[in-house]
């Protein structure tokens, strides 16, 4: 690049446009002569004299041209700056002065294509608006306009004002005659000559010297017609009504208007804003909004003032803001100068709209036939009803609307509601408003119902939906529920302390408080064919309940056994439960596929009043159980299906079950979708589609999406409330502080580890590496999200040890496992043991290997262990110092309250999880305080990954307990933050 390159940029600086000569508009008066008798003669253009203006002006040309600085001179001159040169982008002269006389040239091309110029450009042919304001941008330029004859005298002005005389003529007629005034001077018509519609040139004769003045005005056709008669125009004594009828006002707003003595001119029109209503067939009303000068014409009431004569431009801006405030006060209606309006709009525009805008100064003009419309103004009074369908898990809703005494037909009523109008007109005329309150809460109840199904017949409600009706019983003035609906209704209302359902003889334990209150709730449920979740904390006993709930509905005998679908790791739990606390129940074990028993499902499970199985075999053999009929399904560990994209969601979908129940103590891990999922199958017809549950209630709960007119949180706060509201019946949720305070205190802790010094280069290094390529991937998140996961989980496990990604760093030690190590060492001393998780099998081997090279006793348990139960009672009768547990394999099913420590070598997503794993030590039976310790590898993306999981832990305690926080979900912006 050389010197001259590199100051290239230079040039867009303003400094940049300035060189160059600069250029000046030449200006010259010039004349040819009139056509006479000798039309064929040769009529040349030449420079107009002073003796040639009082002889014989002839035809006047405003002629002009370019002009360029003779500098030895001091003198502006023609030099070779044509009009070619000038025009042509260069460094000769001045850039901005040649993009200006190159407008010039465009906008006069007409003139000087006519090829009577030369080197002159005639401006009288060019009739462009744009001639004058371009004319008038010269001076900001510096370009100045120069006579060339030395005895003219050029002057711009920007004050020149045109005059209209009215005189009277002797024969009782009118003399008309135009003026051109500025600077103190005046001229006669004879002297002034108008170009195009912006302005005007002139000219007088002082001595032998030419003063011609030019300046930018409007000029009306009728003010330019009159200027081209030099002598004036006549009118005759019989049409001086006709002229001030419809001249006079075209003069009126194109000139100033001097009546001589004798002559009486009329008041100048007013503009008055009109209104005209046209009634038209099949309840259509047209309107248009006018000004009306009374006696002359009408006009569209827009802001076009300046395009005819005879309007008063100041006038209507002044009014026309009136007009425009009284219509938006009024209709509510988008501002329009003409439209149309049918049905309910055209009744309340003519009932209402009409005489107000009377009453604020619009005059109002009808045609066509009118008609009257009758408007009902009380409150509606509502009537809800709800009556047994042939569907079971559905009752028709009956909406009866009373408005003044008259009944009002759902059908219509709904339609309008559904279609968001803000009025309905029935069919004889009449019509009441739909913006009580009252209209708005049904639209919105009516909205939910109709989400929730197709209606065929007409509205309709799911029995899971009772806290919906209690809105409709809040809303009504009256309802009146179906025997079933109410005892329901009735049934789940009531305090289950109060009337609790005795606990079946065959349950052989001694349920504490909350465990009667949560066996008594879900026992309702089940009366009346509903399903719920059971969310109790971790150790508070939920399998206890859930076999009590089965064998309450047992109690009658016979009919479909129960189906408890669980992990693989939890079957054995559920046998042992059974045998202890119900050992009345028959408990079939279905632990292989159908293939494996070599016998079909029905016959394997033939007397059983319980059939236990895994969600991988239901998984496996869907169609098996999908055949069978089931009183009723128990989900535990019910996370399991969050996902309704699985096969395990969609097997337990399709079973033929007349409940089901979930036990999770964590149904909303990630996010509400999760908790959907659940619901969809406890409670079906709850909410609506997948997809509109995302738009009601994730998107202003998670994400903060709310509708343009509503505000933020008190939106949000409001989608959380009715969402609490909507899933109370069906979710029962004890937590530990709450039910059980005889539990020991359980703290937590952060250990924050700072990384060795190779470990924390290794670590920069590859986060650097990392950053860059996910931060490439993150705006198509979806396509991208497994590579995106996978370099989120190496970063993970770096932060752990680096020979966790590259054997050739094994020596590079874990300074998170020394920590450990000590800890132990020292828990040891004092006669405690600890619970240690990791979420990855690879690091917590390598933990295995270090605490036995440290001397302590360990157990170990992940998802590869093949004996689990022999592994755990090891623990639990023996003297280990720590039992090393994968978080998948160990964080559900499994009570250890032998231990009282509790280390979280890396924290995972969801913080549910991690508290399930600590809830392995701090349940019922444990007589110890509980400490928690979360193990952090400081600067790393352990620090980003526990903020995660702090903002996951707030969504659930909004939506599931009472804080009143908000959330998101894992985003793409969250990815950015773990990698900051």
């Amino acid at each position: 690049m050389t010197p001259a390159d590199s100051d290239d940029w230079r040039r867009l600086l303003p400094a940049a446009s300035s060189g160059g000569a600069p250029l000046a508009l030449g200006v010259e008066l010039r004349r040819r002569d009139r056509v006479d008798s000798r039309h064929w003669a040769n009529r040349p253009l030449r420079t107009a004299t002073a003796r040639d203006l009082v002889k014989d002006p002839g035809e006047l040309f405003l002629a002009v041209r370019p002009l360029m600085r003779n500098d030895a001179a001091s003198a502006w001159i023609q030099g070779d700056a044509g009009w070619d040169a000038v025009r042509r982008a260069g460094k000769r002269f001045d850039p901005a002065h040649s993009r200006w006389f190159a407008d010039l040239l465009s906008i006069s091309r007409d003139s000087l294509l006519s090829g009577t110029a030369g080197d002159w450009l005639l401006l009288d042919p060019v009739a462009s608006p744009l001639l004058w304001p371009h004319l008038q941008s010269a001076a900001a330029l510096g370009i100045a306009f120069v006579a060339t004859e030395r005895n003219t005298r050029l002057q711009w002005s920007d004050e020149i004002r045109v005059s209209v005389a009215i005189a009277a003529s002797g024969d009782g007629g009118l003399v008309l005659s135009a003026s051109a005034s500025a600077a103190g001077e005046s001229f006669a018509a004879s002297s002034v000559q108008a170009v195009g519609t912006g302005g005007l040139y002139a000219h007088a004769v002082v001595g032998t010297r030419i003063d011609l003045m030019l300046g930018a005005v409007p000029i009306s056709d009728a003010v330019g017609a009159l200027l081209g008669a030099p002598g004036g125009l006549p009118v005759a004594p019989v049409d001086r009504d006709a002229f001030f009828r419809e001249g006079y006002p075209l003069l009126l707003r194109g000139a100033e208007i001097q009546a001589a003595a004798g002559v009486r001119v009329p008041d100048p029109p007013r503009p008055v804003p009109l209104l005209e209503v046209d009634f038209r067939p099949a309840d259509v009303v047209g309107y248009r909004l006018l000004w009306d000068y009374p006696g002359y014409a009408r006009f569209p009431l827009d802001d076009r003032a300046g395009e005819s004569g005879i309007r008063d431009a100041v006038r209507e801006s002044e009014q026309r803001q009136a007009v425009l405030d009284a219509w938006t006060t009024v209709t509510g209606l988008p501002f329009a100068l003409t439209g149309a309006l049918r049905d309910a709009d055209a009744a309340e525009f003519v009932s209402h709209l009409v005489p107000t805008l009377e009453e604020h100064g619009i005059v109002v003009e009808t045609r066509g036939t009118p008609r009257t419309y009758q408007e009902f103004t009380g409150d509606p009074a509502i009537t809800i009803t709800t009556v047994e369908s042939t569907d079971p898990d559905w009752f028709d809703l009956g909406v009866i609307v009373r408005i003044d005494g008259r009944s009002i037909p759902f059908e219509p009523l709904f339609r309008a509601l559904a279609l968001r109008q803000g009025k309905l007109k029935l069919v004889d005329n009449t019509w009441f408003s739909l913006r009580h309150p009252a209209f708005d809460r049904l639209k919105e109840l009516l909205d939910e119902a109709a989400e929730l199904a197709e209606w065929e017949t007409g509205p309709r409600i799911a029995r899971t939906h009772l806290t919906l009706w209690e809105d409709f019983e809040d809303l009504a003035d009256e309802a009146l529920p179906a025997r079933t609906w109410r005892a329901a209704v009735e049934g789940l209302r009531a305090d289950p302390a109060v009337d609790p359902v005795p606990v079946p003889a065959v349950i052989t334990a001694e349920l504490r408080p909350y465990q009667r209150e949560g066996f008594t709730r879900l026992a309702r449920l089940w009366q009346h064919r509903l399903g719920g979740i059971l969310a109790d904390d971790m150790g508070l006993g939920k399998t206890l309940q859930l076999l009590a709930l089965i064998a309450h509905a047992r109690g009658s005998g016979g009919g479909a056994p129960w189906l408890v679908v669980a992990p693989t790791t939890v079957l054995p739990v559920w046998q042992r439960e059974a045998e202890r606390f119900a050992p009345g129940l028959r408990v079939a074990m279905v632990d292989r596929t159908r293939d494996a028993h070599g016998v079909d499902l029905a016959a394997h499970i033939d007397g059983a009043d319980v059939v236990v199985t895994s969600y991988t075999l239901l998984r496996l053999d869907a169609d098996e159980f999908a055949r069978q009929p089931w009183a009723g399904v128990v989900l535990d560990e019910a996370q399991q299906v969050k996902n309704p994209a699985t096969l395990q969601h969609q097997a337990v979908a399709a079973l033929d079950a007349t409940a089901v129940y979930a036990a999770t103590g964590t149904p909303l891990e990630n996010g509400l979708a999760e908790l959907w999922a659940i619901l969809n199958l406890t409670a079906p017809g709850l909410f609506a589609s997948a997809r509109r549950f995302r738009d009601e209630f994730i998107q202003p709960i998670e994400q903060g999406k709310v509708p343009e007119n509503a505000e933020g949180a008190p939106y949000r706060k409001g989608r959380i409330e009715l969402l609490r509201k909507r899933i109370r019946p069906f979710l029962i949720r004890r937590t530990k502080e709450l039910v059980a305070p005889e539990l020991p205190e359980r703290q937590e802790q952060v250990l924050r580890i700072e990384l060795a010094p190779a470990h924390r280069y290794r670590y920069d290094t590859i986060l650097q590496r990392e950053r860059q390529k996910i931060l490439g991937l993150l705006p198509d998140l979806d396509r991208n999200r497994f590579i995106v996961f996978r370099s989120l989980t190496m970063l993970r496990m770096l932060s752990l040890a680096p020979g966790l990604i590259d054997p050739d760093d094994a020596g590079i030690a874990s300074r998170k496992l020394e920590e450990l190590v000590e800890r132990l060492i020292e828990l040891r001393s004092e006669g405690h043991r600890a619970l240690v998780f990791s979420q990855f099998t690879s690091f917590l081997k390598l933990a295995e290997e270090r605490l036995r090279r440290a001397g302590l006793r360990v157990s170990y348990l992940d998802g590869a262990t093949r004996d689990r139960d022999r592994v755990v009672q090891e623990f639990r009768d023996g003297d280990q110092d720590a039992f090393l547990l994968s978080l998948k394999a160990g964080g559900t099913g499994l009570t250890l309250t032998e231990a009282d420590y509790v280390f979280l070598l890396d924290p995972w997503w969801n913080p549910a999880a991690e508290a399930q794993a600590a809830d392995r030590a701090h349940r019922i039976g444990q007589t110890d305080r509980v400490f928690v310790y979360r193990m952090i590898a400081e600067g790393t993306i352990e620090d980003k990954v526990l903020a995660l999981q702090q903002r996951k832990a707030r969504l659930a305690a909004a939506v599931l307990d009472d804080e009143d926080l908000f959330a998101r979900s894992l985003t793409a912006d969250d990815i950015r933050e773990l990698l900051g």
